[in-house]
């Protein structure tokens, strides 16, 4: 399932949410592409999603979930890419 959290996360003037997948990477491109996001949006296990687009990306079937529930679910389905400095020495 394809899932977004809020749009919380401020940058560059912006506000942003993850959008994320509990099932496939595969399945999270093809949404992304069909909610017209650039590749260049992916990071690691998600994409940054403007907060304009959230709405788009809920009726186009992503469930909205807070943070932790969107983080936990990522995890839980073993598609959660840390960044290297978060892995430890």
């Amino acid at each position: 399932m394809i899932l977004v959290d809020d749009a919380i996360w401020p940058s560059r003037g912006r506000r942003w949410a993850h959008l994320v997948s509990d099932t496939s990477f595969d399945e999270l491109h093809a949404f992304a592409a069909r909610l017209g996001l650039a590749p260049r949006a992916f990071h690691r296990d998600h994409y940054d999603l403007p907060s304009e687009l959230r709405d788009a990306a809920i009726e186009l079937g992503a469930g909205a979930v807070p943070a932790r529930e969107l983080l936990r679910r990522l995890e839980a389905a073993g598609l959660r890419r840390r960044k290297r400095r978060e892995l430890g020495p």
